[in-house]
Protein backbone atom coordinates (compact mmCIF):
# COMPACT_ATOMS: atom_id res chain seq x y z
CA UNK A 1 0.00 0.00 0.00
CA UNK A 2 1.89 3.24 -1.16
CA UNK A 3 0.65 6.53 0.20
CA UNK A 4 0.98 10.33 -1.20
CA UNK A 5 4.05 12.02 1.53
CA UNK A 6 2.19 13.70 3.94
CA UNK A 7 2.51 14.35 7.54
CA UNK A 8 -0.48 12.28 9.66
CA UNK A 9 -1.41 12.82 13.49
CA UNK A 10 -1.66 9.83 15.07
CA UNK A 11 -5.10 9.04 16.92
CA UNK A 12 -5.57 8.53 20.55
CA UNK A 13 -5.39 4.82 20.89
CA UNK A 14 -8.27 4.61 23.63
CA UNK A 15 -8.63 1.60 26.03
CA UNK A 16 -10.59 -0.31 28.50
CA UNK A 17 -9.95 -0.60 32.14
CA UNK A 18 -12.59 -2.74 34.49
CA UNK A 19 -9.95 -2.65 37.61
CA UNK A 20 -6.15 -1.10 38.86
CA UNK A 21 -4.75 -4.03 37.23
CA UNK A 22 -6.23 -3.89 33.69
CA UNK A 23 -5.88 0.19 33.43
CA UNK A 24 -1.91 -0.65 34.46
CA UNK A 25 -1.35 -2.91 31.76
CA UNK A 26 -3.46 -1.19 29.46
CA UNK A 27 -1.28 1.94 29.83
CA UNK A 28 1.84 -0.56 29.42
CA UNK A 29 1.10 -2.14 26.26
CA UNK A 30 0.57 1.21 24.69
CA UNK A 31 -3.15 2.77 25.84
CA UNK A 32 -2.35 6.91 24.83
CA UNK A 33 -5.94 6.97 27.62
CA UNK A 34 -8.01 4.70 29.42
CA UNK A 35 -11.67 5.13 29.96
CA UNK A 36 -13.27 3.57 33.49
CA UNK A 37 -16.22 3.31 35.67
CA UNK A 38 -16.71 4.93 39.14
CA UNK A 39 -18.89 2.87 41.25
CA UNK A 40 -21.68 5.39 40.72
CA UNK A 41 -23.38 6.55 37.21
CA UNK A 42 -21.89 3.84 35.05
CA UNK A 43 -22.80 1.52 32.69
CA UNK A 44 -20.98 -1.16 33.81
CA UNK A 45 -22.49 -1.95 37.29
CA UNK A 46 -21.40 -5.83 36.94
CA UNK A 47 -17.52 -5.11 37.11
CA UNK A 48 -15.21 -4.02 39.45
CA UNK A 49 -15.40 -0.63 38.63
CA UNK A 50 -13.25 1.52 40.69
CA UNK A 51 -13.53 3.72 44.65
CA UNK A 52 -12.25 7.21 44.85
CA UNK A 53 -9.54 5.87 45.94
CA UNK A 54 -8.80 3.87 43.16
CA UNK A 55 -9.69 6.64 40.46
CA UNK A 56 -7.15 9.06 42.05
CA UNK A 57 -4.33 5.75 41.70
CA UNK A 58 -5.28 5.62 38.14
CA UNK A 59 -5.08 9.27 37.20
CA UNK A 60 -1.64 9.52 39.21
CA UNK A 61 -0.10 6.48 37.19
CA UNK A 62 -2.01 7.50 34.30
CA UNK A 63 -0.19 10.85 33.79
CA UNK A 64 2.56 9.55 35.44
CA UNK A 65 3.05 7.74 32.03
CA UNK A 66 1.68 10.64 29.74
CA UNK A 67 -1.51 8.92 29.47
CA UNK A 68 -5.19 10.54 30.23
CA UNK A 69 -7.92 8.94 32.11
CA UNK A 70 -11.55 9.52 30.94
CA UNK A 71 -15.06 8.20 33.76
CA UNK A 72 -17.79 7.17 32.38
CA UNK A 73 -20.87 8.69 33.91
CA UNK A 74 -23.27 7.38 31.24
CA UNK A 75 -26.73 5.79 32.70
CA UNK A 76 -29.74 7.38 32.13
CA UNK A 77 -30.68 9.17 34.95
CA UNK A 78 -33.91 8.61 36.42
CA UNK A 79 -34.99 11.54 38.96
CA UNK A 80 -33.58 9.35 42.30
CA UNK A 81 -30.05 9.29 39.94
CA UNK A 82 -29.61 12.78 40.62
CA UNK A 83 -28.75 12.38 44.20
CA UNK A 84 -24.93 12.68 44.55
CA UNK A 85 -24.07 13.77 41.34
CA UNK A 86 -22.70 17.55 41.88
CA UNK A 87 -20.34 15.64 44.79
CA UNK A 88 -19.12 12.88 42.66
CA UNK A 89 -18.36 15.46 39.61
CA UNK A 90 -16.43 17.51 41.78
CA UNK A 91 -15.04 14.60 43.08
CA UNK A 92 -13.38 13.15 39.90
CA UNK A 93 -12.26 16.83 39.10
CA UNK A 94 -10.13 16.97 42.41
CA UNK A 95 -8.60 13.45 41.42
CA UNK A 96 -7.50 14.83 38.31
CA UNK A 97 -9.92 12.97 35.64
CA UNK A 98 -9.54 14.00 32.43
CA UNK A 99 -12.88 13.99 30.77
CA UNK A 100 -15.96 12.65 32.01
CA UNK A 101 -18.24 10.66 29.35
CA UNK A 102 -21.95 11.28 29.29
CA UNK A 103 -25.00 10.59 27.67
CA UNK A 104 -27.48 12.76 29.94
CA UNK A 105 -27.62 16.46 29.04
CA UNK A 106 -28.66 16.78 32.19
CA UNK A 107 -24.72 15.98 33.25
CA UNK A 108 -24.14 18.76 31.08
CA UNK A 109 -25.43 21.24 32.65
CA UNK A 110 -24.18 20.18 35.77
CA UNK A 111 -20.59 19.47 34.77
CA UNK A 112 -20.39 23.07 33.18
CA UNK A 113 -21.64 24.62 36.15
CA UNK A 114 -19.15 23.35 38.99
CA UNK A 115 -16.44 21.76 37.24
CA UNK A 116 -16.17 23.97 33.84
CA UNK A 117 -12.90 23.51 32.82
CA UNK A 118 -13.72 19.63 32.64
CA UNK A 119 -13.96 17.66 29.55
CA UNK A 120 -17.13 16.61 27.98
CA UNK A 121 -17.15 13.39 25.81
CA UNK A 122 -20.49 12.04 24.50
CA UNK A 123 -20.76 8.71 24.93
CA UNK A 124 -22.07 6.16 22.45
CA UNK A 125 -25.11 5.82 24.17
CA UNK A 126 -26.34 8.97 22.73
CA UNK A 127 -25.96 7.09 19.04
CA UNK A 128 -24.77 10.18 17.48
CA UNK A 129 -24.52 9.48 13.39
CA UNK A 130 -25.39 12.85 11.54
CA UNK A 131 -23.66 16.38 11.76
CA UNK A 132 -25.96 18.12 12.51
CA UNK A 133 -26.35 16.48 15.83
CA UNK A 134 -22.36 16.46 16.07
CA UNK A 135 -22.68 20.65 16.29
CA UNK A 136 -25.79 20.38 18.40
CA UNK A 137 -23.36 18.54 21.15
CA UNK A 138 -20.52 21.08 19.69
CA UNK A 139 -22.97 24.14 20.95
CA UNK A 140 -23.76 22.70 24.42
CA UNK A 141 -20.09 22.76 25.04
CA UNK A 142 -18.82 19.35 23.81
CA UNK A 143 -15.09 18.62 22.89
CA UNK A 144 -15.93 15.04 21.62
CA UNK A 145 -18.58 12.99 19.79
CA UNK A 146 -17.78 9.50 20.62
CA UNK A 147 -20.11 7.69 17.85
CA UNK A 148 -22.49 5.28 17.37
CA UNK A 149 -20.99 1.88 16.00
CA UNK A 150 -23.59 2.10 12.99
CA UNK A 151 -21.95 4.88 11.18
CA UNK A 152 -20.89 4.09 8.35
CA UNK A 153 -16.83 5.15 6.71
CA UNK A 154 -18.92 7.83 4.99
CA UNK A 155 -20.59 9.10 7.87
CA UNK A 156 -17.83 9.52 10.09
CA UNK A 157 -15.61 11.52 7.28
CA UNK A 158 -18.51 14.24 6.33
CA UNK A 159 -18.95 14.64 10.09
CA UNK A 160 -15.75 15.34 10.51
CA UNK A 161 -15.22 17.63 7.77
CA UNK A 162 -18.69 19.82 8.86
CA UNK A 163 -18.54 19.99 12.63
CA UNK A 164 -14.51 20.34 13.62
CA UNK A 165 -15.04 17.97 16.44
CA UNK A 166 -12.60 15.29 18.28
CA UNK A 167 -14.46 12.05 16.72
CA UNK A 168 -14.15 8.68 18.74
CA UNK A 169 -15.01 5.93 17.30
CA UNK A 170 -14.67 1.88 18.65
CA UNK A 171 -12.45 0.02 16.82
CA UNK A 172 -12.13 -3.09 18.06
CA UNK A 173 -14.79 -5.60 20.26
CA UNK A 174 -18.30 -6.33 21.02
CA UNK A 175 -21.55 -4.84 19.15
CA UNK A 176 -24.83 -4.22 20.28
CA UNK A 177 -28.36 -5.70 19.19
CA UNK A 178 -29.70 -2.39 20.66
CA UNK A 179 -28.64 0.50 18.85
CA UNK A 180 -25.49 1.76 20.42
CA UNK A 181 -26.84 -0.10 23.31
CA UNK A 182 -30.36 1.41 23.59
CA UNK A 183 -31.74 -2.12 24.49
CA UNK A 184 -35.16 -2.98 26.76
CA UNK A 185 -34.66 -6.76 26.31
CA UNK A 186 -32.67 -7.42 29.75
CA UNK A 187 -34.98 -5.46 31.98
CA UNK A 188 -37.95 -6.88 30.14
CA UNK A 189 -36.49 -10.62 30.63
CA UNK A 190 -34.28 -10.14 34.01
CA UNK A 191 -35.50 -6.52 35.49
CA UNK A 192 -32.07 -5.52 34.87
CA UNK A 193 -31.34 -1.84 33.01
CA UNK A 194 -29.27 -1.83 30.21
CA UNK A 195 -29.60 1.79 30.54
CA UNK A 196 -28.31 2.01 33.80
CA UNK A 197 -25.68 0.01 34.07
CA UNK A 198 -27.15 -3.97 34.68
CA UNK A 199 -27.09 -5.19 30.86
CA UNK A 200 -27.46 -9.17 30.92
CA UNK A 201 -26.86 -9.41 27.56
CA UNK A 202 -30.41 -11.11 26.41
CA UNK A 203 -28.56 -10.84 22.93
CA UNK A 204 -26.21 -13.99 23.53
CA UNK A 205 -28.66 -16.23 24.59
CA UNK A 206 -29.99 -19.06 22.56
CA UNK A 207 -33.73 -18.96 21.74
CA UNK A 208 -36.19 -21.57 20.59
CA UNK A 209 -38.16 -21.43 17.74
CA UNK A 210 -42.07 -22.25 18.66
CA UNK A 211 -45.51 -22.41 16.79
CA UNK A 212 -48.42 -20.77 18.01
CA UNK A 213 -49.18 -23.59 20.70
CA UNK A 214 -45.88 -22.59 21.81
CA UNK A 215 -44.44 -26.44 20.63
CA UNK A 216 -40.37 -26.45 19.74
CA UNK A 217 -40.61 -26.32 16.07
CA UNK A 218 -36.96 -27.86 16.02
CA UNK A 219 -35.53 -29.44 18.68
CA UNK A 220 -31.73 -28.86 20.35
CA UNK A 221 -31.72 -25.94 18.15
CA UNK A 222 -31.06 -22.84 19.30
CA UNK A 223 -31.46 -19.09 17.55
CA UNK A 224 -29.73 -16.18 18.86
CA UNK A 225 -29.94 -12.81 17.57
CA UNK A 226 -26.28 -11.60 18.38
CA UNK A 227 -23.82 -9.56 16.33
CA UNK A 228 -20.15 -9.99 15.21
CA UNK A 229 -17.77 -8.31 17.00
CA UNK A 230 -16.21 -5.58 15.58
CA UNK A 231 -12.96 -5.43 14.10
CA UNK A 232 -11.45 -2.22 11.97
CA UNK A 233 -7.96 -3.35 11.56
CA UNK A 234 -8.86 -3.39 7.58
CA UNK A 235 -9.49 0.18 7.68
CA UNK A 236 -7.10 1.85 10.35
CA UNK A 237 -5.20 3.75 7.67
CA UNK A 238 -8.78 5.10 6.87
CA UNK A 239 -9.85 5.92 9.65
CA UNK A 240 -6.26 7.69 10.31
CA UNK A 241 -6.33 9.59 7.03
CA UNK A 242 -9.93 11.32 7.88
CA UNK A 243 -8.76 12.59 10.52
CA UNK A 244 -10.83 10.35 13.70
CA UNK A 245 -9.17 11.65 16.87
CA UNK A 246 -9.19 8.96 19.16
CA UNK A 247 -9.67 4.66 18.66
CA UNK A 248 -11.82 2.94 21.31
CA UNK A 249 -11.09 -0.58 21.99
CA UNK A 250 -14.82 -2.04 23.69
CA UNK A 251 -14.22 -4.29 26.57
CA UNK A 252 -13.82 -3.21 30.59
CA UNK A 253 -14.73 -6.65 31.76
CA UNK A 254 -11.95 -8.45 28.96
CA UNK A 255 -9.17 -9.97 30.51
CA UNK A 256 -5.54 -8.81 30.75
CA UNK A 257 -4.57 -10.89 28.30
CA UNK A 258 -6.79 -9.59 25.64
CA UNK A 259 -6.48 -5.93 26.80
CA UNK A 260 -2.85 -6.27 26.42
CA UNK A 261 -2.77 -8.37 23.06
CA UNK A 262 -5.49 -5.95 21.20
CA UNK A 263 -3.65 -2.93 22.39
CA UNK A 264 -0.39 -3.78 21.41
CA UNK A 265 -1.34 -5.28 17.70
CA UNK A 266 -3.23 -1.90 17.13
CA UNK A 267 -0.23 0.12 18.73
CA UNK A 268 1.94 -1.20 16.53
CA UNK A 269 -0.60 -0.89 13.13
CA UNK A 270 -0.57 2.94 14.43
CA UNK A 271 2.58 3.84 14.62
CA UNK A 272 3.99 1.75 11.45
CA UNK A 273 1.54 3.63 9.51
CA UNK A 274 1.99 7.37 11.04
CA UNK A 275 5.72 6.98 10.96
CA UNK A 276 5.96 5.95 7.85
CA UNK A 277 3.25 5.64 5.36
CA UNK A 278 5.05 5.79 2.43
CA UNK A 279 6.46 2.01 2.95
CA UNK A 280 2.73 1.04 4.85
CA UNK A 281 2.10 -2.47 4.30
CA UNK A 282 -1.02 -4.32 5.82
CA UNK A 283 0.06 -7.50 7.79
CA UNK A 284 -2.06 -10.28 7.61
CA UNK A 285 -0.30 -12.10 10.94
CA UNK A 286 -2.08 -9.15 13.00
CA UNK A 287 -5.35 -9.89 11.67
CA UNK A 288 -4.82 -13.54 12.98
CA UNK A 289 -3.65 -12.42 16.25
CA UNK A 290 -6.54 -10.04 16.75
CA UNK A 291 -8.97 -12.98 15.69
CA UNK A 292 -7.39 -15.53 17.99
CA UNK A 293 -7.54 -13.41 20.80
CA UNK A 294 -11.60 -13.76 21.47
CA UNK A 295 -14.09 -16.28 20.86
CA UNK A 296 -16.37 -14.80 18.24
CA UNK A 297 -15.59 -14.14 14.71
CA UNK A 298 -14.49 -10.27 14.17
CA UNK A 299 -14.97 -7.56 11.36
CA UNK A 300 -15.26 -4.69 10.49
CA UNK A 301 -19.35 -4.11 10.23
CA UNK A 302 -20.77 -0.99 8.86
CA UNK A 303 -18.05 0.71 7.98
CA UNK A 304 -18.49 -0.20 4.10
CA UNK A 305 -21.75 -1.35 3.51
CA UNK A 306 -24.79 -1.84 5.90
CA UNK A 307 -25.01 -4.47 7.77
CA UNK A 308 -26.73 -7.89 6.71
CA UNK A 309 -26.85 -11.72 7.61
CA UNK A 310 -23.22 -11.66 7.34
CA UNK A 311 -23.07 -9.77 10.55
CA UNK A 312 -24.72 -11.37 12.78
CA UNK A 313 -25.17 -14.56 14.23
CA UNK A 314 -28.43 -16.61 14.07
CA UNK A 315 -27.83 -20.22 14.69
CA UNK A 316 -25.10 -22.88 15.58
CA UNK A 317 -22.37 -20.16 17.33
CA UNK A 318 -20.45 -21.70 19.91
CA UNK A 319 -18.04 -19.59 22.16
CA UNK A 320 -14.69 -21.93 23.02
CA UNK A 321 -13.23 -20.42 25.77
CA UNK A 322 -9.63 -19.24 24.94
CA UNK A 323 -6.51 -21.27 26.36
CA UNK A 324 -3.62 -18.96 24.45
CA UNK A 325 -2.58 -16.94 27.82
CA UNK A 326 -0.15 -18.95 29.21
CA UNK A 327 1.52 -16.80 31.74
CA UNK A 328 2.89 -13.91 32.76
CA UNK A 329 6.48 -12.92 33.17
CA UNK A 330 8.00 -11.60 37.37
CA UNK A 331 10.99 -11.09 36.16
CA UNK A 332 14.55 -13.00 34.46
CA UNK A 333 17.59 -14.53 35.96
CA UNK A 334 20.05 -12.96 34.53
CA UNK A 335 22.16 -16.04 35.27
CA UNK A 336 21.04 -18.90 34.53
CA UNK A 337 18.99 -17.12 31.48
CA UNK A 338 15.87 -18.13 32.91
CA UNK A 339 12.25 -16.43 32.72
CA UNK A 340 9.85 -16.66 36.06
CA UNK A 341 6.38 -17.00 34.62
CA UNK A 342 3.34 -16.86 36.46
CA UNK A 343 1.52 -19.68 34.92
CA UNK A 344 -2.22 -18.96 33.62
CA UNK A 345 -3.30 -21.63 31.48
CA UNK A 346 -1.80 -25.67 31.13
CA UNK A 347 2.08 -25.86 29.07
CA UNK A 348 4.35 -28.37 29.02
CA UNK A 349 7.98 -29.07 27.90
CA UNK A 350 7.88 -29.45 24.08
CA UNK A 351 5.84 -26.47 23.56
CA UNK A 352 6.16 -23.69 21.02
CA UNK A 353 5.40 -20.67 22.79
CA UNK A 354 5.45 -16.88 22.40
CA UNK A 355 6.67 -14.06 24.50
CA UNK A 356 5.68 -10.64 23.86
CA UNK A 357 5.69 -7.22 25.38
CA UNK A 358 5.90 -3.34 24.84
CA UNK A 359 9.58 -3.03 25.55
CA UNK A 360 10.46 -6.27 22.84
CA UNK A 361 10.05 -7.48 19.85
CA UNK A 362 7.76 -10.63 19.74
CA UNK A 363 9.51 -13.92 20.82
CA UNK A 364 9.18 -17.47 19.76
CA UNK A 365 10.95 -20.99 20.90
CA UNK A 366 10.38 -24.20 22.15
CA UNK A 367 9.91 -25.25 26.16
CA UNK A 368 12.88 -27.31 26.66
CA UNK A 369 12.19 -27.81 30.77
CA UNK A 370 10.36 -26.48 33.54
CA UNK A 371 10.91 -26.12 37.18
CA UNK A 372 9.19 -25.68 40.08
CA UNK A 373 10.44 -22.41 42.35
CA UNK A 374 12.23 -24.91 44.37
CA UNK A 375 14.44 -25.96 41.30
CA UNK A 376 12.85 -29.28 40.99
CA UNK A 377 12.12 -30.38 37.37
CA UNK A 378 8.68 -30.46 36.50
CA UNK A 379 6.58 -32.47 33.66
CA UNK A 380 3.69 -29.80 32.86
CA UNK A 381 2.83 -26.51 34.54
CA UNK A 382 -0.77 -27.37 35.26
CA UNK A 383 -1.62 -25.60 38.52
CA UNK A 384 -3.24 -22.01 38.43
CA UNK A 385 -0.71 -18.89 39.34
CA UNK A 386 2.14 -21.54 39.33
CA UNK A 387 5.40 -19.90 40.11
CA UNK A 388 7.79 -21.82 37.38
CA UNK A 389 10.95 -21.22 35.78
CA UNK A 390 11.58 -21.84 31.72
CA UNK A 391 14.96 -21.60 30.18
CA UNK A 392 15.54 -18.44 27.65
CA UNK A 393 18.53 -16.87 26.33
CA UNK A 394 16.62 -13.75 25.37
CA UNK A 395 16.25 -11.28 28.40
CA UNK A 396 12.84 -10.29 28.55
CA UNK A 397 10.92 -7.75 31.30
CA UNK A 398 8.36 -8.38 34.29
CA UNK A 399 4.56 -7.96 33.12
CA UNK A 400 5.64 -9.21 29.31
CA UNK A 401 3.07 -11.85 28.42
CA UNK A 402 3.23 -15.34 27.14
CA UNK A 403 1.15 -17.71 24.86
CA UNK A 404 1.11 -19.81 22.04
CA UNK A 405 2.65 -19.09 19.32
CA UNK A 406 0.27 -18.20 16.77
CA UNK A 407 0.88 -19.46 13.57
CA UNK A 408 -1.14 -19.92 9.86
Amino acid sequence: MKHSNKTLIKPELLAPAGNIEKLKYAILYGADAVYIGGRNFSLRANNDNFSIEEIKEACDFAHKHNARVYVTVNIVFHNEDVIGLEEYLKTLDDCGVDAIILSDPLVIEIAKRIIPEMELHISTQQSTINYEAANYWKSEGVKRVILGREASGSDIKEIIDKTGLDIEIFIHGAMCSGYSGKCCLSNYFTMRDSNRGGCSQICRWNFTLQDELKNDVEANVGYAIAPKDLSMLKYLTNLIDMGVKSFKIEGRMRSIYYVSTILHTYRRVIDEYCNNPESYEYNKNYEKILYRCANRDAIPQYFDHKSGLEEQYYMGRAEVSNQDFLGVVLGYDKIKHEAIIEQRNFFSPGDKVEIFGPKIDNYSFKIEYIKDDEGNILDAARHPRQVVKIPLEKKVNKDDLMRVKITG
